[in-house]
Parts: structure tokens; C-alpha cells; sequence
């Protein structure tokens, strides 16, 4: 198991773990902009980033309203 940030949160996640899987896990299905140890993970590289311990992750979803 690895720890890290979520959106300002302690998390605990399975080791090999990628950004896509996270998403999926976490049952982001909107759009989202994912940032990881300060810098962002283009969509395109969401499956072939792995996420490490110590890792600081920031998802931003759009949120529509009035």
C-alpha cells in the first residue's frame, strides 16, 4: 500500500496504481483536470502515470450551477 495527498486528504491506495484507475475507482466519469505533485497530467498520459507514495494529486471536476 502507498499513501497520499487526494485533494488535500490522506489516502491510502494499492501499489501500481495509475491515474486512469484512480479516476475510475473514485467514479470520476465528468471531465476532470488532474494535477499531480504540482504539475498537470494531460488526459492522454492518465493511463501511463503511476502513482507513487508521497504523491500530491489535486482533481478539479466542473461543476455547472446558477
Amino acid at each position: 500500500m502507498i499513501n497520499i495527498m487526494l485533494n488535500g486528504e490522506p489516502q491510502e491506495l494499492s501499489e501500481g496504481i495509475d491515474v486512469s484507475k484512480l479516476l475510475q475507482d473514485l467514479k470520476i466519469t465528468v471531465p476532470c483536470a488532474v494535477e499531480m505533485n504540482k504539475k498537470v497530467v494531460p488526459k492522454a498520459l492518465h493511463s501511463a502515470t503511476i502513482i507513487s507514495d508521497g504523491d500530491v494529486i489535486e482533481i478539479v471536476t466542473i461543476v455547472g450551477g446558477g
